[in-house]
């Protein structure tokens, strides 16, 4: 028997789902309400990994700190969500395009068309190591369902050789990896069970790796100081809604109104924080942005830090 069967046929994700075993007989609202249930178990799944994910975040935090990059990897349905999810970090935290990567096997074009023989190529996965200069400082983060694909498997194993932190998202067992010879640092493997359509990823699986995504850079960007509070403090005014959004943000916070939060913006070239800080403390851009830097980039610890006479209340 073919090993690449076998391989397959393990996949919890391949199984048949008794609960939607008919589901080409059922009506519409039926068929809905199918895959709201099976929907509604994903979130669970992602909860018993909590400790797994801690983990994950930590070694991006601890990347992130030391100059380094989040680096995404995937194919298909799994290449597109860390696609998407590097994509949001810059407008929403104000970090550099560099900052977090994501990598598809297939090239940019699979983004939008199906580049189906791209993922089975592992030498493929392993160069992108050398070709995007992955360093110790990186970390790299597979994303997989079966976590068996090759192109994502090359890049891990060549990442560990190299000492390059790892981290595995997937939705098969630990067990079902561990036989299948994929190691990385951090593996965070949700249970979502067999699929609404034996094999179609993009389901509870996909939304899966989207909920654990969310978390990892959410996560790592707040303990980079990214927040203030639950606001995004970072944000770049790249439009003309990210400029409205960035006063309102200094009005709320700071208690002052839209002139002058329009002109500390201003006066910070759109800086968001030194806005507030400036407006918290009463203090120059030159004050705020000493203060900002000494507290490392968090805007709480830098306006705690100001002169207590100078704190608005």
């Amino acid at each position: 028997m073919n090993a690449l069967f076998q391989e397959i046929s393990s996949l919890s994700t391949e199984q048949i789902n008794p609960a939607t075993a008919s589901i080409d007989a059922m009506t519409t609202r039926e068929i809905l309400q199918c895959i709201n249930s099976e929907d509604a178990l994903v979130p669970a799944a992602v909860s018993a990994e909590l400790e797994h994910i801690e983990k994950a975040v930590e070694l991006i935090v601890h990347a992130f700190a030391s100059g380094g990059r989040l680096f995404y990897v995937g194919a298909g349905t799994s290449g597109r969500l860390g696609i998407v999810d590097a994509s949001e970090c810059p407008p929403t935290f104000g970090v550099s395009t560099d900052m977090v990567q994501a990598i598809i096997a297939g090239g940019p074009q699979a983004v939008f068309r199906a580049q189906e023989g791209a993922e089975d190529r592992e030498d493929l996965g392993a160069a992108i190591i050398e070709e995007h200069q992955l360093n110790t400082n990186d970390v790299l983060c597979g994303i997989a369902a079966s976590g068996r694909t090759p192109f994502v498997r090359g890049a891990v194993s060549e990442a560990s050789r190299r000492g390059i932190p790892t981290i595995l998202v997937t939705t098969n067992s630990r067990e079902n990896i561990a036989s299948l010879g994929v190691i990385a640092d951090v593996i965070i493997a949700p249970q979502v069970g067999p699929e609404v359509l034996a094999g179609s990823t993009r389901m509870k699986s996909g939304t899966a790796q989207k909920l654990v995504l969310n978390m990892l850079t959410t996560t790592a960007m707040i303990r980079s100081g990214k927040t203030y509070g639950n606001i995004m403090v970072d944000l770049q005014l790249t439009n003309a809604k990210l400029g409205e959004r960035a006063k309102r943000i200094v009005m709320n916070i700071a208690g002052v109104g839209y002139d002058t939060a329009e002109e500390l913006l201003r006066q910070t070239q759109g800086h968001v924080k030194t806005a507030l800080i400036m407006a918290m403390t009463n203090s120059s851009r030159e004050v705020a942005e000493q203060l900002l830097h000494q507290a490392g980039g968090f805007t709480r610890m830098a306006i705690e830090a100001a002169p207590q006479s100078s704190q608005r209340d």
